[in-house]
C-alpha cells in the first residue's frame, strides 16, 4: 500500500454529479497534484480522505487507515486546508491557531510562529476583519505548524497575492525535500509544474489519467513566432519540415515539440531578425483531457 490509498470510490449525487470508481495511489514522499475544472469532483475526492463523507462504494486509506472508520485519528496528525475556510469569527488569528494547536495536543508553537513570520501574518487581527488572505494564512499556519508527515491541500493560495504563492511553492518543496507525502488541489498551474512528481486529471468523476509531471513538462508545446528578412524567404519556409501552422507577412508561426535541433538547423538556412516564443501551460495542457473545453 501507498501512503495515500484510493479504492474504487464512487459517490453519487445524481444527474452526473458525485465521483465514480474512482482509483489512485500516492507514495509516501511523493507530491501528487489533483487536476480538473470546478465540479469534476476534486473536493469530493477530499472530503472522503477527510472522513466527512462515507462512500456509495470502495474505500479509502492513508497510512493505511481506512479513511472512514479511523477519521479521527488521521485527522489529528494530518496536516488539512480545506478550499472554503470556516473560522471562528469572535477569535483573533492567534486564538484560533492556538485553539487548533490544543485539538491536536500540540504544546511547541516555534514552528507556527516561524509560519506566521515567513507569511507576514498579523495574527492580532480579529478573524471577522481579515481578508480573504489573511484568512488563507491562518489556515496555512494550522495545517502545516504541527509538522506533519501526511499533507492535504485543497487550493491552498486561494487569495493570496503572487509573492506569497511563490513563499507557499518554497514552504511545499522544503516539505517535499524532507519527506512529506504531499496531496495538493490547486488551479494554480505553477504550483503544480514547481513541485509535483505525478498529476491526476480527473473530469466529470472519473480519473481521466494519471501522468509523471517531468514527462508532462517535456511535452509541452513552444509556438515560435519567426520574422524572416523578406517575405520570400518567410513563404519558402512554410514549405521545410516543421509544423508550419501560419505565415503573416515576414513572419512564420511554428510549433515544436520535444527537441528544437531540427527547427535550429533548418533557420541556418535563413536570415532571421526576430524569434519570439510562447510555451503551452501546462492548463493547455490539461484541457485536452476535457475534450478541449473546461465545462
Amino acid at each position: 500500500m501507498g501512503m495515500i490509498d484510493v479504492f474504487h470510490i464512487t459517490k453519487d449525487y445524481s444527474m452526473g454529479r458525485g465521483i465514480f470508481d474512482l482509483s489512485f495511489q500516492v507514495e509516501e514522499g511523493e507530491v501528487f497534484g489533483f487536476l480538473g475544472p470546478n465540479g469534476a469532483g476534486k473536493t469530493t475526492t477530499i472530503r472522503h480522505l477527510m472522513g466527512f463523507v462515507r462512500a456509495d462504494m470502495g474505500e479509502c486509506f492513508i497510512g493505511g487507515k481506512n479513511c472512514w472508520d479511523e477519521a479521527t485519528a488521521i485527522q489529528k496528525r494530518l496536516g488539512y486546508l480545506p478550499g472554503e475556510l470556516t473560522l471562528m469569527e469572535h477569535m483573533t488569528g492567534m486564538e484560533f491557531i492556538r485553539f487548533s494547536a490544543g485539538m491536536r495536543e500540540q504544546k511547541s508553537m516555534r514552528r507556527a510562529q516561524s509560519l506566521i513570520e515567513r507569511f507576514e501574518l498579523d495574527p492580532s487581527v480579529k478573524i471577522r476583519k481579515m481578508s480573504r488572505g489573511m484568512k488563507q494564512k491562518v489556515g496555512i499556519v494550522c495545517a502545516f505548524m504541527h509538522n506533519p508527515q501526511v499533507l492535504i491541500l485543497d487550493e491552498p493560495t486561494s487569495g493570496l497575492d503572487p509573492l506569497m504563492q511563490s513563499r507557499f511553492v518554497d514552504l511545499l518543496l522544503e516539505e517535499k525535500d524532507v519527506g512529506k507525502t504531499i496531496f495538493l488541489s490547486s488551479h494554480i498551474f505553477d504550483e503544480i509544474e514547481k513541485t509535483c512528481d505525478r498529476i491526476g486529471i480527473i473530469r466529470e468523476g472519473k480519473l481521466a489519467a494519471i501522468e509523471d509531471a517531468a514527462s508532462v513538462r517535456s511535452q509541452r508545446k513552444k509556438t515560435f513566432l519567426i520574422t524572416f528578412e523578406t517575405r520570400a524567404m518567410a513563404e519558402a519556409f512554410r514549405k521545410e519540415p516543421c509544423e508550419v501552422t501560419d505565415v503573416i507577412g515576414t513572419t512564420a508561426v511554428v510549433s515544436v515539440t520535444g527537441s528544437l535541433r531540427e527547427l535550429l538547423k533548418t533557420l541556418e538556412k535563413y536570415k532571421v531578425t526576430n524569434l519570439d516564443v510562447k510555451t503551452e501551460s501546462l492548463e493547455e495542457i490539461f484541457m485536452h483531457y476535457y475534450g478541449g473545453t473546461n465545462k
